[in-house]
């Protein structure tokens, strides 16, 4: 669906936090204390039948019974919760769901399905499920179970790992370095890679793209959203999976089918991607677009003390 309702996920006038609590250590309790904590400037609804409130934010026992509708819910319940709290979410028209939870072991195949047809039948845009959360930092909005604050700045970050997603935060926090969004995908059964590069192309606080990829479902759709965002941006991707052993890693992580890793190359090259080998490597691209404008024109020249380092 491209980015259609991103909006309302990206800068939402309203938010409830599906399993919100005030118990150490819990999902949801992160999440709204991060929200809390960026001066979200919107409305937070807490959702959970045990609380009247959580802190200064309103508690409730479900969606039917809050005052308003919200724009994004954040689900952080037990897993055989998630198409239920979904199903109502949906129909109660709530426009986008980042889904924190991941799928039953035992039955991610049905919940996938659930899932997908009430995305198909309501429009509804959802992130993951088994993800990181999503952080837009210039409209003060951290719907993340991160342990650091994310400062606004010009790099967005689209990653299927959220372990990645939190390793560049911790990365970034001692350094002058800032984002225009980050976005965990999980497991990409809604909103995709695709999304991800049709919404920073056209942000106009992104300066460039970063990406972790495991797998790409729809290829297509990648390789069109793809060029179009090269066009406009850099783009810089990080492909896991490169050898068959990662490969299954990846299909153990996130259910996610790498495929040859020589297409992907071919395919990255083919729509303008800069494809980064290994995680210092996207770091040290983040490092360099994070600090220094695109050169125009032929403004570069070289200093070298011997003629073979500049021919290299």
């Amino acid at each position: 669906m491209g980015v259609y309702r991103l909006d309302r996920l990206f800068r939402p006038q309203c938010i409830a936090v599906a399993g919100a609590s005030p118990r150490p250590g819990s999902l949801g309790g992160a999440v709204l204390n991060n929200l809390v904590a960026a001066g979200f400037p919107g409305r937070l609804l807490a959702l959970n039948p045990k609380y009247e409130a959580i802190g200064q934010v309103p508690c409730f026992g479900a969606l039917s019974e809050a005052p308003e509708t919200p724009d994004l819910i954040v689900i952080a319940t037990p897993a055989p919760t998630i198409v239920p709290v979904l199903r109502q979410a949906a129909e109660t028209g709530v426009a986008a769901a980042i889904v924190i939870t991941a799928r039953e072991a035992g039955d991610r195949a049905r919940q996938s399905a659930e899932i997908e047809a009430l995305v198909r039948a309501y429009g509804l845009r959802v992130i993951g499920p088994n993800c990181f959360g999503v952080i837009a930092p210039h409209a003060r909005m951290d719907a993340s179970f991160a342990a650091r604050p994310v400062r606004p700045g010009s790099l967005a970050l689209v990653s299927q790992s959220g372990a990645i997603a939190a390793a560049m935060i911790e990365w970034a926090a001692g350094r002058d370095v800032g984002f225009s969004g980050i976005v965990s995908l999980g497991d990409q059964i809604d909103v995709d890679f695709g999304d991800g590069l049709d919404y920073f192309a056209a942000d106009p606080q992104t300066k460039a793209i970063l990406l972790y990829v495991e797998a790409v479902r729809d290829a297509r759709k990648f390789m069109a959203s793809a060029r179009a965002a090269a066009r406009l941006k850099p783009v810089v991707v990080l492909k896991a999976g490169r050898h068959a052993e990662a490969a299954n890693a990846a299909l153990s992580h996130t259910g996610a089918l790498a495929g040859s890793d020589a297409v992907y190359d071919a395919a990255f090259r083919r729509a303008g991607l800069v494809r980064a080998l290994d995680l210092p490597d996207l770091i040290a691209a983040a490092e360099t677009l994070a600090c220094y404008a695109p050169f125009e024109g032929d403004r570069a020249t070289v200093v070298t003390n011997g003629g073979g380092l500049g021919v290299l």
